[in-house]
C-alpha cells in the first residue's frame, strides 16, 4: 500500500494545527497509522527562547532562514524515517508559506505522494481571537501580554510577505477551515487515504459541545417575550445547580449571548472553571421580536391577531414585525457555531443560549423537519451534550438537578443518525 505525506499550508491563526490533529484522529481511528511532525517543536528544541524573536522569521536575516531551513530538513527526515519504520501517513504541521519551501519539500519527498492542505480563514473576529490566543504559548511566558501580540503579530507580517497560495503543486487541497469546505482542489486519487481525508476535512467536528439554556426570568414567569431581564431568585439556583453539576467537567471555553440572563448564568460555571475562556456573541442573541419585544403573548394575541395567526400558520418561516423568523436566524446561529467550534477547536466548550437560539443549534445536528424545529424542547434544568466526528456521533440531553454527570438511559437518540 502506498504511503502518503501531508503537507499543511497556511499563515498563523488559521487553523491548520487543529486540522492537522483532526486528519490524524480521523485516520487512527480509521485503522491508519499517522503520525504528527511538527516544526515548532524541533524548533524549540534545538533553539529554544532565541527563535520566539520575530526577526527571527524575517527573509531577510539569513541566520534564521538557514535555521529554519535546517528545521524543515530535521523535520522531513523524521517523517521520513518513521514512514520507513512502518508508518503510512506523516503529517507535517507547519506554515509552509512559500512556494519554494514547498517545491523543496516536493524535491525532498520523493519516496511518496506528498499532499498539501491549505487553511484559510478571512473571519476578522475569528482572526484576531486566534492571534491573541497565540500570545499565551509558553514561549511567550516572559513577555507582557500586548509586546507579546506585538511580536506574534510582527512574525506573520514577515510570513505575509513570502506567502503564496496553492495552485502549482502537485497534489493539494485548499479548505475554509471555519467551514468545513473544499474551496478547490487538485485530487491525490492514486492515494488510499485522499478519500478519508476529504471526509475528515469536509466533516463537523464536535468533541464535548454543551447546550445549556438560561435560568428562568421574570419573562418566563410572566409569559412575555425577548426584552433583556436579569435571572429571578429560581434562575440563579438553576445557574449555580449548573455550575455545581458541571464542577468536575473539563470546560476550556464559554460562549454567551450578550443578554444578561445568559451572562448571569454563565457566571457560576465560570467560577467553577477559572481558566476557561469566554467570550459573547451577538449570533447567539434570541430571536428578535421587532414590534413584538416585551409584550406579553396574551397581548400579541389580543392586539396583533395577525401575528398570532401568521405564527400558528408556519412558526418557522414567519417573521415577526420588523424582526426574525427561524429562517432567517437560522444563518447567524450557524455562523456562530462555526464561530465557536473553530476557536475551541478539538477543546470541550459550552454555549449559554436561549430557547430558539438552542432550537436552532440543535436542529442542526439532527435530521429534523423545519416545521418541527420551533417546537424542539429546551428545558432550564437540563442540558445537552453533543459529539461528532467522522466515526463516533453522540447526542443527549442530562438533568443537572439530581446528581452529578452521567449518560442518560433516556439519552435522545435516532439509531438511524446516532451511534
Amino acid at each position: 500500500m502506498r504511503k502518503l505525506y501531508v503537507a499543511m499550508v497556511g499563515l498563523p491563526g488559521r487553523g491548520k494545527s487543529t486540522m492537522a490533529r483532526r486528519i490524524r484522529d480521523g485516520l487512527l481511528s480509521e485503522g491508519i497509522s499517522a503520525r504528527i511532525f511538527n516544526n515548532g517543536d524541533v524548533r524549540r528544541q534545538l533553539l529554544g527562547a532565541e527563535s520566539t524573536e520575530p526577526d527571527f522569521y524575517n527573509p531577510d536575516n539569513s541566520f534564521g532562514r538557514e535555521a529554519r531551513e535546517l528545521i524543515c530538513r530535521r523535520n522531513l527526515e523524521n517523517a521520513q524515517d518513521w514512514l520507513r519504520e512502518g508508518g503510512e501517513v506523516a503529517i507535517l504541521d507547519a506554515t509552509n508559506a512559500s512556494r519554494t519551501r514547498r517545491k523543496f519539500i516536493e524535491n525532498t519527498l520523493r519516496d511518496h505522494p506528498v499532499l498539501f492542505v491549505e487553511c484559510v480563514n478571512e473571519d476578522p473576529l475569528l482572526l484576531n481571537a486566534c492571534i491573541r490566543r497565540k500570545a499565551d504559548l509558553p514561549e511567550y511566558a516572559q513577555y507582557s501580554k500586548e509586546d507579546a501580540l506585538a511580536s506574534f503579530m510582527k512574525r506573520i507580517s514577515y510570513y505575509e510577505t513570502i506567502y503564496d497560495h496553492l495552485g502549482e503543486e502537485k497534489y493539494w487541497m485548499c479548505v475554509d477551515s471555519t467551514a468545513n469546505r473544499v474551496l478547490d482542489e487538485k485530487p491525490c486519487e492514486s492515494s488510499p487515504y485522499y478519500a478519508a481525508i476529504r471526509e475528515i476535512v469536509v466533516s463537523m467536528w464536535v468533541k464535548n459541545l454543551y447546550l445549556a439554556r438560561h435560568g428562568q426570568t421574570e419573562f418566563n414567569i410572566q409569559g412575555r417575550i425577548g426584552g433583556d431581564p436579569p435571572l429571578t431568585s429560581k434562575g440563579r439556583a438553576q445557574a449555580q445547580a449548573l455550575a455545581r453539576h458541571m464542577q468536575s467537567v473539563p470546560i476550556d471555553w464559554v460562549f454567551t449571548s450578550t443578554r444578561m440572563r445568559s451572562h448571569e448564568t454563565a457566571a457560576p460555571l465560570l467560577e467553577s472553571h477559572p481558566h476557561a475562556h469566554v467570550m459573547a456573541l451577538r449570533e447567539f442573541d434570541e430571536i428578535w421580536a421587532g414590534d413584538c419585544e416585551n409584550m406579553l403573548y396574551s397581548e400579541i394575541r389580543e392586539k396583533m391577531p395577525e401575528v398570532t395567526a401568521g405564527r400558528n400558520a408556519n412558526k418557522y418561516s414567519y417573521m415577526y414585525p420588523n424582526g426574525e423568523s427561524y429562517a432567517i436566524l437560522q444563518e447567524r446561529v450557524r455562523r456562530g457555531l462555526r464561530r465557536a467550534l473553530f476557536l475551541a477547536g478539538d477543546s470541550p466548550l459550552i454555549i449559554v443560549g436561549h430557547q430558539a437560539i438552542n432550537r436552532v443549534l440543535l436542529s442542526l445536528f439532527l435530521r429534523q423537519r423545519t416545521e418541527d424545529v420551533p417546537y424542539i424542547h429546551i428545558p432550564q434544568n437540563q442540558y445537552f451534550h453533543i459529539e461528532m466526528t467522522p466515526s463516533r456521533k453522540l447526542f443527549e440531553r442530562i438533568p443537572y438537578e439530581s446528581g452529578p454527570t452521567r449518560p442518560l438511559d433516556t439519552a435522545l437518540k435516532d439509531p438511524q443518525i446516532y451511534s
